[in-house]
């Protein structure tokens, strides 16, 4: 089953994130607190959207997907970015990561999104592998560019100074 997540899903996102993270040799990076989560999903202005995938017969949350709407310049439409996409190990094989997925491109159906785009490990072939069962489009011709930490308040110290400068979106 696939359902939208609700507020009480927190904990269990926040765990699922952190598996995540240990999954894809980070787990050092997942720092995310359950009051920002709670603030980013659920907040006065969302920050983004989570779908929980939950297991038929007992009920528990197996995996999560959690997204947020983007747009492009190019066809002058919105599309969706896909953040996470997790499914437990001892869930994987089940059905419920192209639940998760096929849930996604029905939001992206109903809200007229054109692209739908995530970003996956190099080193992942099963996933990779199944995201090309799916017919995905890998761009191999685009990177990643990251601008964090240091580097980040180094290059924003250099920014001239803005008029009519309006609260952070």
């Amino acid at each position: 089953m696939i359902r939208t997540a609700t507020v009480d899903d927190i904990p269990e996102i926040r765990a699922m994130i952190r598996e995540l993270a240990e999954y894809e040799r980070a787990a050092e990076q997942a720092r995310a607190t359950e009051e920002q989560l709670r603030d980013a999903l659920f907040g006065d202005n969302p920050a983004a959207f989570a779908l929980i995938a939950e297991d038929d017969e007992t009920g528990q949350a197996v995996g999560y997907a959690l997204w947020f709407p983007r747009f492009s310049t190019w066809t002058g439409t919105r599309g969706m970015h896909l953040e996470d996409l997790y499914v437990r190990s001892h869930a994987r094989g089940g059905g419920h990561g192209k639940a998760l997925l096929a849930s996604l491109a029905a939001v992206c159906q109903q809200n007229g999104y054109e692209r739908f785009e995530w970003w996956v490990l190099a080193w992942n072939e099963p996933t990779i592998e199944f995201y090309k069962s799916l017919g995905v489009e890998l761009l191999n011709e685009w990177t990643v560019c990251r601008l964090s930490g240091e580097p980040l308040k180094e290059l924003a110290a250099e920014a001239p100074a803005v008029l009519n400068q309006t609260a952070a979106l």
